[in-house]
């Protein structure tokens, strides 16, 4: 009998760890993480963790094939035979990201502008629902190092056709209005963070960068309640790369990725719908001055604003052409409000 219990445990053991899989770079041999798991309809189905790794049964119902999105390019197919490998190697595009460019280095001076790129997209139900991108600028407070404002220079909105007004549908809702660049209050706050028990935080170190990956949860095991709406299930995380062996200071930030999802649904819908919201920065230029003078322009969800086309500079950000892949004609950009 205790052979048998002793089986029955290394078996169930070894079964559960078969369910979860690797990504790792063909190249380096390296873990891959937030790699996008998509269905061949557009929908989201999973994200490889900080890790690199997944549950294979976050893929059911099975199908045939899936694409990949890491790093804001399309990584192509990964095959339903390929699920029965605990590792999968991807041929991924190694890029070395370039240092932020340090200009006017002035220790005394007033602020610190942090200027980059930045992409942002909202799923319902796990498909695409709205999606904005644009260049920004972070004023920080240079004794504090605490954020003081975000300044949008340019930017551009799509939607899909076809969304609903009906506000007792959310179902069908555009959420167009939730697009916006990431806050970067919480780069101040990773040591606190590293403290607070309430919170999950883990650091994890690659041959190219060191990654801080903090998240929280809410409303597990209740609903709120809130003008005829019910929201469960909220679950916020942050995760942020410095260059390999820096200090974490501003100048060593390489990437900051947030995702916030919830469940929501109208008291009269049968069923929560999920809403996930992603908010990326990727940084380019660091300056040091006296002065917080940064022209901007307020992000409209009717509107896009920009007078170049930004968005084909190399290394730029653009999930535009990756969603397009998926939704053709259907994934509209609003009206440009700027000169091209």
């Amino acid at each position: 009998m205790k052979k048998l219990i002793l089986f029955f445990a290394v078996f169930t053991a070894f079964a559960f760890q078969a369910q979860r899989i690797t990504f790792v770079s063909e190249k380096t041999g390296k873990p891959l993480p937030k790699v996008m798991i998509f269905s061949n309809s557009g929908e989201l189905v999973t994200t490889s963790n900080i890790d690199g790794s997944f549950e294979k049964d976050s893929l059911k119902p099975f199908q045939n094939e899936y694409a990949m999105v890491y790093e804001n390019e399309s990584l192509g197919t990964l095959q339903l035979q390929d699920l029965n490998k605990a590792t999968i190697k991807l041929r991924d595009n190694v890029i070395d990201i370039e240092p932020v460019v340090v200009t006017n280095n002035k220790a005394d001076a007033k602020y610190i502008l942090l200027k980059g790129n930045f992409n942002t997209y909202i799923f319902l139900n796990n498909k695409l629902n709205s999606y904005a991108d644009g260049i920004v600028t972070y004023i920080f407070n240079n004794k504090t190092k605490k954020l003081k404002d975000i300044r949008i220079e340019q930017y551009r909105i799509f939607e899909l056709i076809n969304s609903g007004n009906n506000r007792k549908v959310v179902a069908d809702w555009n959420y167009k209005s939730g697009l916006r660049a990431p806050d970067l209050k919480s780069l101040s706050q990773i040591d606190d963070f590293r403290k607070n028990k309430r919170l999950t935080f883990r650091e994890v170190s690659t041959s190219t960068k060191d990654a801080v990956e903090v998240s929280a949860e809410a409303l597990q095991d209740k609903e709120l309640s809130l003008f005829g709406y019910r929201i469960y299930d909220v679950r916020t995380g942050v995760d942020v790369s410095f260059e390999k062996d820096s200090k974490k200071a501003l100048r060593d930030l390489l990437e900051y990725k947030k995702m916030n999802t919830f469940k929501l649904k109208h008291k009269s819908e049968p069923a929560y719908n999920k809403v996930t919201e992603y908010q990326n920065f990727y940084p380019s230029d660091l300056s040091y001055t006296d002065s917080d003078d940064v022209p901007s322009v307020k992000l409209n969800e009717d509107r896009s604003s920009y007078k170049n086309a930004y968005w084909n500079e190399p290394g730029f950000p653009n999930m535009q052409t990756v969603f397009a892949n998926f939704f053709k004609n259907d994934l509209k950009e609003v009206q440009n409000n700027g000169s091209k």
